[in-house]
Order: C-alpha cells, then structure tokens, then sequence
C-alpha cells in the first residue's frame, strides 16, 4: 500500500466512524476513535458485502461499506457492554 493509499484509508475510516457514531446515537469518538471504529468497520463491511455477493466500488462504496460495517460493530459493542 502506498502513502497516498493508506492516508485515502484513513480519512475513509474517519468519515465512516463518525458517521456510524452520529447514526448510532451515540456522538463521535474523536479523530482517533473515529478513525479506529471506521478501519474495522472497512474490514466488517467489505467482508459482509462480499459475503453477500454485493459489488461496491469507488471511494462511496468504499465509505457506505466502512459505515455499515461500523454500525455493526457499534451495535455489537453496546450488546457486549450492556451484558
């Protein structure tokens, strides 16, 4: 992976953490945070829609995949802390 690729990487995982934290309620994380929330929810998305069978490309496939992806893994992180 390039520079550019990884810092194009990065900023996708920001705006996906922050927009999963805004949807989820649950406010933003910080940059970190965000960033954090966002790479794993990459990961989480881009292996759910390949699972699906479902093509996204472009960096708003790329961004609408890390937000899904983050969401889940949101929504999981408040069932663990909740048990």
């Amino acid at each position: 992976m390039t520079v550019s690729g990884l810092v194009i990487f990065l900023i996708i995982g920001a705006i996906a953490g922050w927009l999963a934290g805004q949807i989820m309620r649950g406010g933003g994380f910080g940059l970190l945070g965000d960033i954090v929330v966002g790479v794993i929810g990459a990961f989480i998305g881009g292996w759910l829609f390949s699972a699906l069978g479902v093509g996204i490309g472009g960096l708003l496939g790329a961004i609408i995949a890390a937000t899904v992806g983050a969401i889940i893994l949101l929504a999981l992180l408040r069932v663990v802390r909740r048990a």
